[in-house]
């Protein structure tokens, strides 16, 4: 499968921010851990920044975004929502994006969160996964 000249995105994970990789070979976005950064719009411009070129290089190839957090505060949830609006914009205008909610089934805030932005989007695609 052609990259496109996309080089992967690797952001490690540390005591306040998730791991996030995107393997652009396989077209999949994972975002796993905490989310608690001090600056969390900063944390996240690199990501929304990638994904924006990203978007404009691909053309049909479907598109999974795995987002498994343990615990994220009320500005991680913002950007949540602004990474799903971006989404749902791209899958608007034709591209294949499915997004995958993990969530522990001990965790009934996780489940709650992932319904409410189901609540809040149109045309993008959330599955409740329990892991």
């Amino acid at each position: 499968m052609k990259e496109f000249g996309m080089k992967n995105l690797d952001i490690p994970k540390t005591k306040t921010t998730p791991e996030i990789h995107f393997n652009s070979s396989t077209n999949e976005l994972t975002i796993k851990g905490e989310s608690f950064p001090e600056n969390t719009s900063e944390f996240y411009a690199p990501v929304f920044e990638w994904l924006e070129e990203y978007f404009v290089t691909i053309k049909d190839q479907p598109v999974t975004v795995n987002i498994e957090l343990v615990y994220f505060n009320s500005s991680s949830s913002k950007v949540l929502m602004n990474l799903f609006d971006m989404l749902e914009e791209n899958v608007q205008i034709g591209k294949q994006i499915t997004v995958n909610w993990l969530y522990d089934e001990d965790n009934e805030m996780a489940v709650e969160y992932g319904e409410d932005f189901m609540e809040d989007l149109e045309s993008l695609q959330i599955n409740l996964v329990k892991i």
